[in-house]
C-alpha cells in the first residue's frame, strides 16, 4: 500500500504541528502546554472519547470504527523533551533555554496526531483506537504511569505498538526484531568512605582515589569475565569524584554510572556482583564502600506475533526492501518496555535518515519521516481492525 494521497496531503500540516511542538518543549511529567495541544487536536478531529490526565499528564484518545465492535489496538507516542541546549539555529528551534526536543518525540507525537486525524476522518474498522500520548518517557517511567493508572485495562486495550524514529536508517525505512530489541538500565552511585590526611604522610590515610580507581578496573571485569559473552551488558563508570585540594588525601570519592543489559538474568547478576565487588574491596581495605542502586527501565520485549503484524504493516507501507526484520537489539533504554509488559506488543524504529544522533544538540525530527510514519500507523490498524 503506497502512502495515500489523502496522508500525503495532511503531512505538510503534521509538520508545522510537530515544529510548533519542537519549538515549545516541555520536560518530564510537566508537559502541560503539550499535553492540552494533543488533546484540543483530538477532540477537534472528532475522536469519540479524549482523556487527560492518565499517568498524571498522559493523554488518550479512542477513535471507534465504522464497521461495529471488535478488539482495542493501542498506538503509542512519547511527548517530552531533553534539559539541553539546542544548537541547531533553525526557524522553529526551541524558543526555551535549556530544552529542546532533542530525540523526536515532537516527531512522534505528531505522526500520530496525524495518525489519529487520518482513522478519525476515515474509520473503515471494526474496533477501536486507543492513541496514547505519555510523559516523562526520557526520565520518570510514564509509560509505567500510565499503566498503573489503569490504561490498559480502563479502555480494554489488547495490544500495542511504538514506534521510534532512528537516525542514520534512511527515510521511508523500518527496523526492528522479535524478543528483545532494547535494554534494561540501572543506575548506580558509590561511595568510597576511607580516611584522609596529608598529602605528604600517605601511610596515615587510607587514600579512597586510590581504592577507586581501583574500583573502576575491577568493575569492568564483571563484562569481560563473569558475563557470558553470548549476552549482551555494559557497565559503566561515568563521574568520578574526589578531593578538594592538592594537599589533601580526601575522606570520600563517589563514582557513578550505568549498566545496561538485555536479559532479566543478565541483569540481577550484574547488580549483584556490583554489590559484591564493592564490598571485597571493602574488606580488603578495611574502609566502608555504600552502593545506592536505583533500577531503572526493564527490557523492552517485543512479542513475537505483534512483531509479525508490525512487520506486514512496514512492509506494505515501504516494501519488503526498506524493511529489517532482524535488527541488532540496542542497550539504549525505552519505557514502552512497561507497556510491552502488561500487552503483547511491539516497538519499530522509522528512518530519520543522515541526520545528528538523538540526544544531540544538532538533532532535529526529519519531517519527511511523517508521511511514512502516518501511513505506517495507518496500515497497521487496516490490517489488524479492518
Amino acid at each position: 500500500m503506497p502512502i495515500s494521497n489523502s496522508i500525503s496531503a495532511l503531512a505538510p500540516e503534521v509538520a508545522a504541528w510537530r515544529r510548533h511542538l519542537h519549538a515549545h518543549p516541555e520536560i518530564g511529567y510537566e508537559v502541560h502546554e503539550t499535553a492540552a495541544f494533543v488533546a484540543d487536536k483530538l477532540k477537534s478531529f472528532g475522536c469519540d472519547e479524549v482523556v487527560a490526565g492518565i499517568g498524571r499528564t498522559g493523554v488518550v484518545g479512542i477513535i471507534h470504527g465504522s464497521r461495529g465492535p471488535g478488539r482495542v489496538i493501542g498506538l503509542r507516542a512519547d511527548m517530552d523533551a531533553l534539559p539541553m541546549q539546542e544548537e541547531t539555529g533553525l526557524p522553529h528551534a526551541s524558543t526555551i533555554p535549556g530544552r529542546m526536543h532533542a530525540c523526536g518525540h515532537d516527531g512522534h507525537t505528531a505522526m500520530l496526531l496525524g495518525a489519529a486525524k487520518h482513522l478519525a476522518d476515515t474509520r473503515d474498522f471494526a474496533g477501536s483506537v486507543a492513541v496514547i500520548f505519555q510523559p516523562a518517557e526520557e526520565d520518570g517511567a510514564g509509560g509505567e504511569a500510565m499503566v498503573k493508572d489503569g490504561l490498559m485495562d480502563r479502555f480494554g486495550i489488547a495490544e500495542v505498538y511504538g514506534m521510534h524514529n532512528n537516525p542514520g536508517l534512511g527515510l521511508g525505512q523500518f527496523a526492528t526484531r522479535p524478543g528483545p530489541v532494547m535494554g534494561a538500565t540501572d543506575e548506580w552511585v558509590i561511595t568510597v568512605r576511607a580516611k584522609g590526611g596529608h598529602a605528604a604522610y600517605p601511610h596515615e590515610a587510607i587514600d579512597p582515589i586510590v581504592i577507586g580507581a581501583q574500583l573502576v578496573g575491577l568493575l569492568q571485569t564483571f563484562a569481560a569475565r563473569n558475563a557470558d559473552p553470548m549476552h549482551a551488558v555494559v557497565l559503566s563508570v561515568t563521574t568520578f569524584h574526589a578531593g578538594t585540594a592538592l594537599n589533601i588525601i580526601p575522606e570520600t570519592a563517589e563514582l557513578s554510572g550505568t549498566i545496561r543489559t538485555l536479559s532479566p538474568t543478565m541483569r540481577t547478576l550484574a547488580v549483584q556482583r556490583l554489590h559484591e565487588m564493592c564490598a571485597g574491596l571493602a574488606a580488603a581495605h578495611g574502609i566502608a564502600i555504600d552502593v545506592r542502586h536505583m533500577q531503572g527501565y526493564p527490557v523492552t520485549v517485543n512479542d513475537a506475533g505483534m512483531t509479525a503484524n508490525a512487520l506486514a504493516a512496514a512492509r506494505a507501507v515501504a516494501g519488503d526492501a526498506a524493511v529489517d526484520g532482524d535488527m541488532p537489539a540496542s542497550l539504549g533504554a525505552e519505557d514502552f518496555s512497561y507497556m510491552a509488559e502488561a500487552r503483547p506488543g511491539a516497538f519499530i524504529f522509522i528512518g530519520n535518515g543522515d541526520s545528528a544522533g538523538v540526544h544531540h544538540p544538532m538533532f532535529d525530527f526529519n519531517d519527511d519521516a511523517i508521511p511514512h510514519g502516518i501511513a505506517y500507523w495507518a496500515e497497521l490498524v487496516r490490517q489488524r481492525l479492518g
